[in-house]
């Protein structure tokens, strides 16, 4: 005998019913021969015995199997249209199909892990096309150079683990959507280009910043950043958000009671990179220009008392830097 099993046919699945097979059970064949020959028959028909012949462990109407087909049915009605902005990522039933395994018969080897794993692969496959967190971005300063800026803490980033829970619930009962992934982590805008249009530009060759609030320019100044002169002291390049803004503060750097120590108040400061930020350096005539070549900070950005208040009130948590 051969059980009943879910197969994939004519583009869906149905259950194959199993097969009798000609294998005598023992115990059924000798009970049917000794009611024969206590009652004396000369000939005896196996075939209308059913007892005689070993049954398929699984038969056609078994629960079990009509709740893997169930499943198999909700795997290739399952349509989830992933969106990116405007570009869109669609993943449906024929390619879910390709995920199950069958072995030469058609029959159906159910395996859990695998599903969950090739799950997971299309989720990081997911995750490396469009997360743009740890990547390079193209861009194009006021000034009108090109540059490319490295972020590892800014840019979409797809929260794997929960977005394959989520997608593997969906598979499961079929489901038919429109949405975005699961984020971990979220940026102003889709595409390359993740910035937006509202982000502040701090240019470091030019030592001049902006602050660009829905493509317009809502403030300027010129800045002393970190003295070039000495590696630990220059300022990272890179795309950062505010970790929080503090009035007034007082600055620390160094090992306390040597030298290089120092402690330094300020009216406004406003740290995104570590120990890295935006304050008011009152103790400075003059901006911009080279001074930060020989002359400048710790690593932050200096700016003018004047310049660093009106900052101060305008910067908000989710900005890019």
């Amino acid at each position: 005998p051969e059980d009943a099993y879910v197969a994939y046919k004519d583009s869906k699945f149905e259950i194959v019913p199993e097969t009798e097979g000609n294998t005598l059970d023992f115990n059924g064949a000798y009970q049917a021969l000794s009611e024969a020959v206590t009652d004396k028959k000369r000939t005896i028909d196996l075939n209308s015995c059913p007892a005689v012949y070993v049954k398929a462990a699984v038969m056609k109407d078994d629960p079990d199997l009509k709740n893997s087909l169930e499943e198999c049915q909700n795997l290739i009605r399952t349509k989830i249209v992933y969106i990116f902005g405007e570009e869109t990522v669609t993943l449906e039933g024929d390619e879910i199909r390709n995920w199950l395994i069958f072995d030469e018969r058609g029959r159906l080897q159910k395996n859990e892990d695998e599903l969950r794993q090739c799950v997971a692969e299309y989720v990081a496959q997911l995750a490396a096309t469009h997360d743009t967190v740890n990547t390079e971005r193209e861009f194009c300063t006021t000034s009108g150079r090109t540059v490319q800026v490295y972020s590892s803490v800014y840019g979409w980033k797809i929260d794997q683990a929960a977005e394959a829970a989520q997608l593997s619930q969906e598979i499961q009962s079929g489901t038919q959507t429109t949405r975005e992934p699961i984020y971990a982590q979220t940026a102003n805008a889709y595409g390359v280009n993740d910035l937006g249009n509202t982000y502040i530009e701090v240019d470091l060759s030019e030592q001049h910043m902006y602050y660009y609030q829905d493509g317009a320019d809502i403030f300027e100044s010129d800045f002393v950043s970190g003295n070039m002169s000495y590696a630990d002291r220059q300022t990272h390049a890179g795309i950062f958000t505010l970790y929080y803004k503090k009035s007034p503060d007082v600055l620390k750097g160094g090992q306390k009671g040597t030298a290089n120590y120092y402690e330094q108040p300020v009216q406004y400061w406003m740290p995104f990179d570590g120990g890295i930020g935006f304050h008011d350096a009152n103790w400075r005539d003059d901006f911009g220009g080279d001074i930060y070549l020989t002359s400048g900070s710790h690593g932050c950005i200096n700016l003018p008392p004047e310049n660093a208040a009106v900052l101060y009130d305008l910067i908000q948590y989710d900005v890019p830097i």
